[in-house]
């Protein structure tokens, strides 16, 4: 199996701190000290994939953003890890002038242009620092991976590239082209990284169109190149290229918009929905004391707690993509296990202390300190079993909270009736003007979910009323004005998406959640258990990646950047289904469509999938989004 892209980005990363050459294996020699400098593109790519301890473990001992004010080290070399921006580019001249390093090794995120490689010469030279600016380097990482299966295009100014950005309706050509370029520029180190090239498939007449035709341009010149195309040689050695191709599909926003929307019922793609948890960090108030602080003090402020969800956490591998109450079931297990554990390890200390004056307890000594050592060897282990069971504790009650006061267990099945078409128990009003049923923002999601599943649009009477509880509920209607627009133009270009037949049962009560000593009160929480069945995102990937033939994926455009030209019907395409495939959604993703996609992938024996986004936002980003669009 070859290598997942994180492996490799990681891989490409510690090459760059081992400044570009390949790090030595089993050498207990000293690594050489040095310090990093990042801009805030770098520093988001570097902290999903190295701890500061690994960092630490490669001799890095400061790591610096590159705007803050960093004093001299004269005598140590300094990595910069920045992308070619001209703010950037003047801040490195500035460096050299100021001569703060011993020497410089310039590594840019994305490829440098000619004039600003032109700019830093033309500095270094004016500082007299030419020698010391040892390598310039382009590392082709503009992207940042998430897990070994996901990868967004950018965290920092993410509004230039997002849903807004590209369907507003005043946007100009120019401004798209930009935008274009952007993602462009990110996917195509993608490919780099991953040491492959796609053969691209896209819908027609939307933004994932022009993305692939883009990239399937950007592709094609950097292979024609020889002398220096980043696709051949030493970049495809060590056989970690399988003979066949990866597909790469492009899907646009547009054609799932319930998606985002949805109320989740599964662990992370809840917890990026209800709290906040960015690359990987989930960042959480502490509850403070109810006890009034004393007249005229201040305010106690809220600690802040960071959580890091590593792909080394195996509790949170194995149950990121599981319902809800099953996790809060398995962390409850976790803990019940650690304590008979700890139990064990102070009953081995109380006969420990026992004098040896009896026989009895001398016997028993000689077994027991067999016993105790192993108890003693595994200290470190239980207690990073401890750390990780609180996290998750901590983390599954927090969330726990929001389902039960927003009554999220209500939402997601109601919401997954929707999308399924099936009967429904009660009316979409009972919900919208129930008060202790969530935010107005809940409310709002709900109603957007069934506007745009419903196969027949509401007549205006009846919109009006749904307008009217709305608007009682505090929600703001923008988003449906856009939603409207674009229902409105959807249903010209193509029948609405089907979500398949999902359902959700609910089984018994949870058994062993529900017994008093638990952590988690679940009562009044439905124990809802998901069906599974493929969102469109996933549909479509099935279709193309099978070779299925299916009237809403036949016309999709088929690029081959390797075949050197001949329009796109005389191409011989791929017949044979492919093993490996790269879904990507134009104009933002989220975590549900990631873990359907997961879900997909594992009843496909052998068959690997990797979903990408040009960013991931949460439902609240997302109708922000769409207010703005529905405010025009």
């Amino acid at each position: 199996m070859a290598a997942s892209v994180r492996e490799k980005q990681a891989v490409a990363l510690k090459r760059m701190l081992n400044f570009n050459a390949p790090p030595l294996k089993n050498t207990t020699a000293e690594p050489v000290w040095k310090v990093l400098i990042y801009d805030r593109f770098g520093q988001d790519i570097i902290s999903p994939l190295l701890s500061v301890k690994e960092l630490r473990d490669m001799g890095i001992t400061l790591h610096l953003l590159l705007h803050s004010d960093r004093d001299p080290i004269p005598d140590v070399p300094a990595i910069y890890f920045i992308m070619p921006t001209e703010e950037n580019i003047d801040r490195i001249c500035q460096d050299l002038r100021n001569q703060l390093y011993e020497s410089y090794f310039l590594n840019f995120i994305s490829a440098i242009s000619r004039s600003k490689l032109e700019d830093i010469a033309s500095a270094a030279l004016a500082a007299n620092a030419v020698t010391q600016v040892t390598k310039v380097y382009d590392q082709y990482l503009n992207f940042i991976t998430l897990e070994d299966d996901m990868f967004v295009l950018c965290h920092q100014n993410k509004e230039l590239i997002s849903y807004h950005a590209i369907n507003r309706a005043d946007i100009q050509d120019t401004d798209m082209e930009a935008i274009m370029d952007t993602i462009v520029d990110s996917l195509f180190c993608f490919f780099v990284t991953l040491g492959a090239v796609p053969i691209i498939r896209c819908p027609r007449g939307n933004a994932a169109e022009m993305v692939a035709v883009k990239l399937d341009k950007k592709l094609r010149e950097n292979l024609r190149d020889a002398r220096n195309s980043l696709f051949t040689g030493d970049n495809m050695a060590a056989g970690q290229f399988s003979f066949q191709r990866p597909l790469f599909v492009l899907a646009d926003r547009n054609v799932d918009m319930a998606t985002p929307l949805h109320h989740t019922w599964t662990y992370q793609a809840l917890i990026h929905d209800v709290l906040d948890f960015q690359l990987n960090r989930v960042v959480m108030e502490e509850g403070v004391g109810a006890e009034p602080s004393p007249a005229g003090a201040r305010p106690k402020k809220k600690n802040r707690k960071m959580y890091d969800l590593t792909a080394a956490d195996k509790f949170w591998q194995k149950h990121k993509g599981s319902p809800f109450p099953e996790v809060a079931e398995s962390v409850q297990e976790e803990l019940d296990t650690y304590r008979a554990q700890e139990d064990e390890v102070k009953r081995l200390k109380s006969i420990m202390g026992l004098e040896g004056e009896d026989e009895g307890a001398i016997s028993m000594l000689s077994d027991n300190t067999a016993k105790l050592t192993s108890a003693v060897s595994s200290l470190p282990e239980l207690l990073e079993k401890k750390r990780l069971i609180d996290l998750h504790t901590n983390v599954a009650t927090a969330v726990l909270d929001h389902i039960k006061s927003r009554k999220l267990d209500v939402y997601f099945e109601f919401e997954e009736k929707l999308m399924s078409k099936s009967t429904l128990d009660k009316s979409i009003l009972d919900i919208i003007s129930d008060p202790d049923a969530g935010t107005p923002e809940d409310k709002m999601r709900l109603f957007l979910i069934y506007y745009i599943a419903a196969q027949q649009v509401p007549s205006e009477a009846d919109l009006e009323q749904y307008k009217t509880a709305l608007m009682d509920a505090n929600c703001d209607l923008s988003p449906l004005n856009y939603i409207k627009q674009w229902k409105a133009f959807a249903k010209m270009a193509a029948a609405p998406a089907n979500y398949g037949n999902s359902g959700v049962k609910p089984m018994g009560l949870f058994s062993r959640v529900m017994n008093t000593g638990s952590q988690f009160v679940m009562e009044g929480v439905k124990n809802l258990v998901i069906k599974q069945h493929n969102l469109p995102v996933t549909r479509i990937l099935d279709n193309l990646m099978e070779m299925k033939s299916h009237p809403e994926t036949d016309d999709y455009r088929y690029f081959d950047p390797k075949m050197l030209r001949g329009s796109e019907s005389s191409i011989p395409r791929n017949k044979n289904p492919f093993q490996e495939a790269i879904v990507f959604v134009v104009g933002g993703g989220n975590y549900i469509e990631y873990q359907n996609l997961v879900d997909y992938a594992k009843m496909k024996q052998g068959k690997k999938v990797v979903y990408g986004c040009s960013e991931l936002f949460t439902a609240t980003q997302f109708i922000k989004q769409l207010s703005q669009l529905g405010q025009k």
